[in-house]
């Protein structure tokens, strides 16, 4: 067999063990089938008598002006993906600051999953204040060579562990880029989490920016979709920029219709998970520590989300294996997929605390733990 059907095969058992295992901190995107997607999609808080939209009125319409209340703006725009919302939003500050250059981490989603759209597609240059695989500082923004006009900020900073800055930090950032009379984006995929880590309500992080990416998918639950929110005035010409992208699509009421519902039953439930998440990563470290792993790392040590890293020495292709086995045999997902994508000799995978996981107690992480580490002798080595 070719090395992509071998993958196609352990996709499916994979998805298979996931669907079958009664207990999970998370369950996977890959495991809804059709059918229960639109089941779930009936049961979304909206009257179904109710008028579809056509090219975004209607429930996508309201949609908008709930994220907009939420996030202290004074209008939103719906997008079919954060993609589309960010090129769109970068060129107009482009466009209005007179400068096609963007400040932003080079671990960020447009630098690292969007196939250099922003310079293909957008005609932008990019310019990164560090390439530590953190947060950038108010010093490294303020001491930036080349001029820009667009500070963007993922926030949390996915692929270096779902990394936020303190607030004072992010106060500071914000601050450093108007001094070099630049505007400031937050990539707030899943800035809905964030409040926990900032202490503060999201309408007071939103207004440390001009404009505010958010997600659908990433933390509420929904099928797919992003707004983008901001000033009046720049979320009408962002319309304008998504019709010219491909954006204004007939049809969009199933998005809406499931972001309106992660909205009323998984953004009250968000600050859970993140304590959740921290029991988690503390028993965690407990179980690597009996079990005698010799060398493991939480990172960050207490989770800023209800999403980590987690570190082991071991080959990717081994973890996935026992973490596989362990559903099967037990009805237990303690981890899904590893990667290679961390330091030489490491793999590292993302942890991620919902609704299900917070059931677990700190005695099922140490279980699962034990058990997991168990299987890691009998699965294939690298």
């Amino acid at each position: 067999m070719s090395e992509h059907t071998d993958e196609t095969e352990r996709t499916k058992r994979l998805v298979a063990a996931w669907r079958g295992a009664e207990h999970a901190l998370s369950r996977s995107l890959l495991e809804p089938t059709v059918g229960e997607l639109l089941a779930e999609l009936a049961r979304a808080p909206y009257a179904m008598d109710r008028p579809a939209d056509v090219y975004g009125n209607g429930v996508v319409g309201e949609l908008e002006e709930r994220v907009a209340g939420l996030l202290g703006t004074e209008d939103a725009a719906f997008f079919p993906s954060g993609t589309m919302a960010q090129q769109v939003a970068l060129r107009c500050w482009a466009g209005r600051t007179g400068n096609p250059v963007v400040a932003l981490h080079p671990m960020s989603h447009p630098e690292r999953w969007e196939g250099d759209a922003l310079s293909v597609v957008s005609g932008l240059r990019t310019a990164h204040p560090t390439g530590e695989p953190r947060q950038p500082t108010a010093a490294e923004v303020e001491g930036l060579a080349e001029p820009f006009g667009t500070l963007m900020l993922e926030l949390p900073l996915r692929d270096a562990g779902f990394l936020l800055p303190s607030w004072e930090e992010l106060e500071a950032l914000a601050a450093a880029a108007r001094e070099r009379d630049a505007v400031v984006h937050f990539d707030g995929a899943r800035l809905w989490e964030s409040t926990v880590h900032f202490g503060r309500p999201l309408a007071e992080i939103a207004g440390l920016a001009d404009s505010v990416y958010v997600s659908f998918y990433k933390s509420l639950g929904g099928l797919s979709g992003a707004c983008l929110a901001g000033a009046r005035e720049f979320v009408e010409e962002t319309r304008v920029w998504r019709h010219r992208y491909g954006g204004q699509v007939f049809r969009q009421f199933p998005q809406a219709l499931s972001a309106l519902a992660g909205l009323d039953r998984e953004l009250p439930r968000l600050p859970s998970y993140v304590a959740q998440a921290r029991l988690v990563a503390d028993a965690l470290r407990e179980g690597f520590a009996a079990a005698g792993t010799p060398w493991f790392r939480i990172h960050p040590e207490v989770p800023h989300t209800h999403q980590f890293q987690v570190w082991l020495p071991y080959g990717p292709d081994r973890l996935t294996e026992a973490g596989l086995r362990l559903a099967e045999d037990t009805g237990r997902v303690l981890f899904r997929r590893w990667s290679a994508d961390g330091p030489p000799g490491l793999s590292t995978t993302e942890l991620e605390v919902t609704e299900p996981g917070l059931a677990w107690t700190r005695a099922d992480v140490l279980e699962a733990v034990t058990a997991f580490t168990a299987r890691l002798g009998d699965a294939p080595a690298p």
